[in-house]
């Protein structure tokens, strides 16, 4: 069982000095390091210190916003470590995962996490329905317009092979039939039906 250390600086002129310090009187035999935002994936120190812990091995940072910013992504590892086998502690916080207080500490982060994604998922719905309420409709544009509709139905009424009309309004041959009622195609010549 190990104490496998972590320390981060968001800025290149930062030093590390504090956290290196904290997590070797912490006991940690291995320290990787990152100079990066909390917000950026691109932290290899951490997934090398990640990747250094076997079962029974603690994962020691210095304060818990070290990991990350958000409770969510510092929920979810944690909850990785503990499907690992492996601990988590943060020293200046006095927080560690080895314990039943840690646990349940986490518990409730984890909760509160799913709380707040509840809560954005609600704002979000709210905020569509507003929206749609002014008549704004969120989503892909859709590709046959009212006007390309009633221009394919007088072209296919007109005998224009339906290629040729998928091609003029710049949509597939697929999406016609998709958009416009089985009538539409009923003056179509047969032969031209085969050519699709």
């Amino acid at each position: 069982m190990r104490n496998v250390g972590y320390a981060r600086v968001s800025s290149q002129d930062q030093n590390l000095s504090l956290q290196l310090d904290a997590l070797k009187r912490a006991g940690c035999v291995e320290v990787f390091q990152d100079k990066a935002s909390g917000a950026s994936s691109q932290r290899p120190g951490l997934w090398a210190a990640l990747y250094a812990l076997h079962a029974g091995d603690t994962l020691v940072v210095w304060k818990l916003d070290r990991l990350g910013r958000s409770v969510k992504g510092l929920v979810d590892l944690v909850a990785a470590l503990g499907e690992r086998g492996a601990n988590f502690q943060s020293v200046s916080d006095g927080i560690t995962t080895s314990g039943p207080m840690g646990r349940f500490f986490f518990h409730v982060m984890a909760a509160f996490a799913e709380m707040e994604r509840e809560l954005l998922r609600e704002r979000t719905q709210a905020g569509l329905a507003a929206a749609r309420a002014r008549g704004r409709v969120g989503g892909r544009p859709r590709a046959m317009t009212t006007g390309k509709l009633a221009i394919a139905q007088k072209l296919l009424r007109d005998g224009i092979p339906v290629r040729d009309v998928a091609m003029s309004l710049s949509v597939s041959v697929p999406t016609l039939y998709r958009w416009l009622p089985a009538e539409s195609f009923s003056r179509e010549p047969e032969h031209s039906r085969e050519q699709q």
